[in-house]
């Protein structure tokens, strides 16, 4: 098949593009090379075209003899401040409305889409008999005096549950309403013009070539930035909350055999892309401190608001539909991530997937 792919320069993206070129698809690979992702000046390799995804006209020129799009490209991190939310509707909201129009007017009408587990919030969570339970969300209070648990209203705190993709859409960041409106704007797509989309909600990726050295980045990548510059990792509230931490080759995997699982009228499809084998994240740090030779991490208590406790992914949709399940547990991913190459990005800006 022929593939558009976008956002192939970025950490995810590089490794789509390697994974499709080995599986003989042909691939079209574009990014808009944004200085805050790859530096002021940075050029496209050879084998990479130039093009924003806002840019309708430019991706319909591209879009000739393509069978399907791969759409990668957006900025990520949860946001530090409301000043980044412009950024995250201009490259996230706009370029998937931008992307879409030109596939229309392209006449292909088949898609798989980046998005994200950040669109749930919080995961799903159980009573103490294993009944599906509606936890009260965390007040500022609470977690002023380190009360980071989610409570029923009977005062027992609720116990997370894997989420499934029919789970309700919760975004609780900047970040998280993008991608919501990405989801929205294909399903909207897809409705309207028989097209298939394979929504791929990736959980917490880390691997080589994941940006360092910025606050936008994923914790994992905080956590190596912090031992590489001989610092003990900060985790956040009591270490306690829990993740799915999935291999970026397994998630480059994953869009190979969503790309192969397309067809014509296939509607809206949402997958959790996981490692399906939960962890804390006072496990991830110290995962990566110990293989890194690092100072053991340091539970500082400090959290942010749009932070969610709970959230683990429901792998079973994946393996169903797909055949997709992650060959690396995260117990082993982790320990070679500790000293895996990552990649320099300019600080203080979101970056592009």
């Amino acid at each position: 098949m022929r593939i558009l792919l976008t956002g192939a320069a970025g950490f995810i993206g590089s490794h789509v593009h390697d994974a499709l070129t080995a599986a003989g698809h042909d691939v079209v690979a574009v990014d808009a090379m944004l200085p805050q992702a790859h530096g002021p000046g940075a050029a496209p390799p050879p084998d990479i075209h130039r093009c924003d995804v806002r840019d309708v006209d430019g991706l319909t020129s591209l879009l000739r003899g393509v069978d399907a799009v791969c759409h990668q490209a957006a900025l990520v991190g949860i946001g530090v401040d409301m000043q980044d939310a412009p950024g995250f509707a201009a490259h996230n909201d706009l370029g998937t409305a931008a992307m879409s129009a030109a596939m229309h007017r392209a006449g292909c009408a088949r898609l798989v889409l980046a998005s994200s587990m950040v669109v749930y919030g919080d995961g799903a969570y159980v009573d103490r008999l294993g009944r599906p339970a509606a936890p009260r969300e965390r007040s500022g209070s609470d977690l002023a005096a380190g009360r980071f648990e989610r409570y029923l209203s009977s005062g027992e705190p609720a116990r997370w549950s894997p989420t499934g993709e029919d789970a309700p859409l919760a975004p609780q960041s900047l970040y998280a309403a993008s991608k919501a409106a990405q989801e929205h704007y294909c399903a909207a797509w897809a409705r309207a013009t028989g097209g298939h989309v394979v929504a791929l909600r990736y959980h917490n990726v880390y691997g080589p070539r994941m940006p360092r050295d910025t606050p936008y980045a994923g914790v994992a990548s905080i956590f190596r930035s912090a031992l590489a510059a001989g610092c003990a990792p900060r985790v956040f509230e009591d270490g306690g909350q829990t993740r799915d931490f999935v291999h970026v080759s397994d998630v480059a995997n994953a869009n190979v055999l969503a790309i192969e699982s397309l067809t014509d009228g296939g509607g809206f499809v949402p997958l959790n892309v996981c490692s399906g084998t939960p962890v804390t994240v006072g496990d991830v740090a110290r995962i990566l401190a110990e293989h890194a030779g690092g100072p053991a991490p340091v539970v500082t208590g400090e959290y942010r608001a749009a932070d969610v406790r709970h959230i683990v992914a429901d792998p079973a949709r994946a393996r169903e539909l797909l055949g997709f399940t992650a060959r690396i547990a995260p117990d082993d991913g982790l320990a070679r991530f500790a000293t895996d190459s990552l990649r320099a990005t300019t600080p203080n800006e979101p970056q592009r997937v």
